[in-house]
């Protein structure tokens, strides 16, 4: 039995704010703007929510046994967080979507059970992250 992998791409861009220094959670946000409190976002003004995902990447993504792939990209410098879904997940947060260490779920979470925090990113990708300029491309895969 072949496995299909379903994938989703974010475009989003770094931000001379993003700190990358919370250590249970990663975000993405729509946001343009960051303050320093955002520790764990690590990119803005990105071009997709959780309610611009697709209905069936997300059904899939709320199966128990789904496992998610995080690429991070910004240039040639790339990153790959592995995560887990959950029948938990809502899905329906308009503006974020929170990576998380924990099994903790709320309307912000897209995957929880990461093998990263933002304070595990290289500090190559991270000082790329800060550069407002920098496109970040996030691609979610999805083993279904």
């Amino acid at each position: 039995m072949s496995t299909k992998a379903l994938k989703e791409i974010i475009f989003a861009y770094g931000h001379e704010n993003v700190l990358a220094t919370h250590r249970t959670t990663m975000e993405v946000t729509k946001d343009h703007d960051l303050s320093k409190k955002g520790t764990c976002i690590i990119a803005v003004s990105a071009n997709k929510g959780m309610k611009e995902l697709s209905n069936e990447f997300k059904r899939k993504l709320q199966n128990a046994d789904a496992k998610l792939t995080i690429r991070i990209a910004a240039g040639d410098i790339e990153e790959i967080v592995n995560a887990s879904g959950s029948p938990q997940l809502a899905l329906t947060h308009p503006t974020e979507l929170v990576i998380r260490k924990s099994n903790y779920v709320c309307s912000r979470t897209l995957a929880t059970q990461a093998d990263k925090a933002a304070c595990e990113l290289s500090k190559k990708l991270v000082e790329r992250l800060k550069n407002h300029a920098q496109k970040v491309v996030i691609t979610l895969a999805l083993e279904s």
